[in-house]
């Protein structure tokens, strides 16, 4: 079994920073690639940011130049510092994280994390 868990969301004013951080754990034997997603209400997921294995990143235009994926391979890890935050940024963030474990590829998601940009 693989466990994807998303920490670091909150309540932050118009131009504030927030750090998200997701850990996969478990019986992943290679990760390909991890990401996080967003979900604001009345709308469908959308890709944020990812970053693979090999640390090529790509971002949704509303958000280049103000965040930034990362990762930390040996904690299988994934990091998004989101800076100059905006209203339209709440939303619930998502990782998701494509990789192997014995029984074949797959992928998985976290649970979720909220993130509200409000004064």
């Amino acid at each position: 079994q693989v466990q994807v868990v998303e920490s670091g969301g909150g309540l932050v004013q118009p131009g504030g920073s927030l750090r998200l951080s997701c850990a996969a754990s478990g019986r992943i034997l290679t990760i390909r690639t991890m990401g996080w997603y967003c979900q604001a209400p009345g709308k469908q997921r959308e890709l944020v940011a990812t970053i693979t294995s090999g640390g090529s990143t790509d971002y949704v235009d509303s958000v280049k130049g103000r965040f930034t994926i990362s990762k930390d391979n040996a904690k299988n890890t994934v990091y998004l510092q989101m800076n100059s935050l905006k209203p339209e940024d709440t939303a619930v963030y998502y990782c998701r994280v494509t990789g192997a474990t014995i029984q074949g590829p797959s992928v998985y998601w976290g649970q979720g994390t909220q993130v509200t940009v409000s004064s």
